[in-house]
């Protein structure tokens, strides 16, 4: 997939027996590096020593450049929080990296956030005008901050929290920790997903269930939209936000972002995948060859298309595992040699062959445009694209970063006109209909290709 960026992976672990879970923190996020490769980082805390004692490391790059053996072998803590990042609020420097770590009167707050806020200004606005001073340019700060103005007020931490997501509009998991406390929090609609798991006697949260396994936890069930849960010395304890009847799962879960193995809402992702390709296969036959699909978000998808038409199944593309991150790129230019370095045509699988070539989406067109022209180059007779999500036409403003309406090439073309730009010879999207079939009949967030959001945008942010 190229142009759209990843969202953010959190993970926390409270164990109730005292054991180390620092290790396990740098699994859960090894399991999560999919869902962002800029930054990371790790916070931990003894729940039976000192109050407010933190320990935590985090710096821009993937967890095994950040978290070095050396760092965790360090740390030792009994409850923690951790987080892999994808920049889409705030520039990409190491200030931005997380967990946040906050001291204040009441001790100590660590946070994790997966989401993006549509009432981020005014939060921090109400906050500036009581003398606060942010040290990032990240909402994540704006929501640790007021859960640490309104714990001055109340109880408990997790009634702090609760007033808290009360207040914040938009797309947002989170995952927190007090001096004695772990708790997670889901937005109202399900945006973005948490789920719950339990080792032995620790307890773990995490953005997908592939993390829950990664720490040989036993995945007990998502946390519910709008559902906040405290685990404690005493276990666990759930709460709800006023009852929101809407729900709306991002859809890029389903076709993208999560992984292949991960369960989520109930739905298997690798099904949902294939489910999406016997869709499309429906929608778009062509008589082919072969039909592949680009490594690696375009291979389910390809099965099930493959499965559908009875057209065989099989690899084009050698993927180079050792590249690295090339496709963070910032330039048009360093993505487009990037996509050399990944990926090569294996020439004697698709010579003089008609290829129907299956991806997960198009964002600007210029990835899809050179596979095309290094399968035609390859000896390919034709290459019939065909893409398991609608055209993009407006952006996301939950957390997903796809970019502004004049870099989406649909947004500016029609489907024809792509067709021709990338040098396909058909090109066929996956219909709006068909997407809450693929994820299992789940209520979907789908404004990135229809527009309806499923909470009101501030007009200031639709004007950025």
């Amino acid at each position: 997939m190229s142009g759209v960026k990843e969202e953010c992976g959190v993970f926390g672990i409270y164990d109730l027996d005292g054991g180390n879970i620092a290790p396990s923190i740098y699994y859960g996020l090894t399991s999560l590096q999919h869902r962002g490769q800029e930054s990371c980082g790790m916070a931990v805390s003894r729940t039976d020593g000192e109050r407010g004692n933190v320990q935590f490391h985090k710096d821009l790059g993937l967890v095994s450049e950040v978290l070095r053996k050396d760092v965790v072998h360090n740390m030792n803590g009994d409850i923690g929080i951790g987080h892999v990042r994808y920049s889409t609020t705030g520039e990409s420097v190491a200030e931005n990296a997380q967990p946040l770590v906050l001291s204040y009167i009441k001790g100590s707050l660590a946070l994790a956030h997966n989401g993006n806020l549509v009432n981020t200004e005014a939060l921090k606005w109400e906050l500036i005008q009581t003398g606060a001073i942010f040290h990032t340019t990240t909402d994540s700060e704006v929501i640790a901050f007021h859960i640490a103005r309104e714990r001055v007020h109340s109880a408990t931490v997790e009634e702090a929290v609760h007033k808290t997501v009360e207040k914040i509009r938009g797309g947002y998991a989170l995952v927190i920790m007090s001096p004695r406390k772990l708790i997670g929090a889901r937005d109202p609609y399900g945006l973005k997903p948490l789920c719950l798991g339990k080792r032995d006697n620790a307890y773990v949260l995490a953005s997908e269930s592939c993390a829950l396994t990664s720490v040989g936890a036993e995945f007990i069930r998502d946390i519910e939209p709008g559902e906040i849960v405290t685990i404690t010395r005493d276990g666990l304890k759930s709460s709800k936000l006023a009852e929101q009847k809407k729900h709306a799962h991002c859809v890029f879960e389903y076709i993208y972002f999560a992984r292949l193995d991960s369960t989520m809402d109930g739905v298997k992702i690798y099904d949902a995948r294939i489910r999406g390709g016997k869709s499309l296969a429906k929608s778009y036959p062509v008589e082919a060859d072969l039909v592949t699909g680009v490594p690696e978000s375009g291979l389910p998808a390809a099965k099930g298309y493959s499965e559908e038409s009875g057209i065989p199944f099989g690899f084009a593309f050698y993927k180079n595992s050792y590249i690295g991150r090339t496709f963070i790129k910032p330039t048009q230019q360093e993505r487009e040699s990037s996509v050399h370095l990944k990926l090569s045509v294996l020439e004697s699988v698709v010579k003089g062959k008609r290829i129907v070539l299956v991806d997960d989406s198009i964002v600007r067109g210029t990835t899809i445009a050179n596979l095309i022209h290094m399968l035609k180059e390859a000896g390919a007779k034709e290459v019939h694209v065909r893409i398991s999500s609608p055209p993009f036409l407006h952006p996301c403003y939950f957390g997903t970063d796809v970019p502004s309406n004049d870099q989406l090439i649909a947004a500016q073309h029609s489907t024809e006109e792509i067709r021709k730009m990338i040098g396909a010879d058909s090109l066929g999207y996956m219909q709006i209909d068909y997407l809450e079939g693929m994820a299992g009949g789940l209520p979907l967030c789908k404004a990135c290709f229809d527009g309806n959001y499923p909470m009101e945008i501030p007009e200031e942010i639709k004007q950025d």
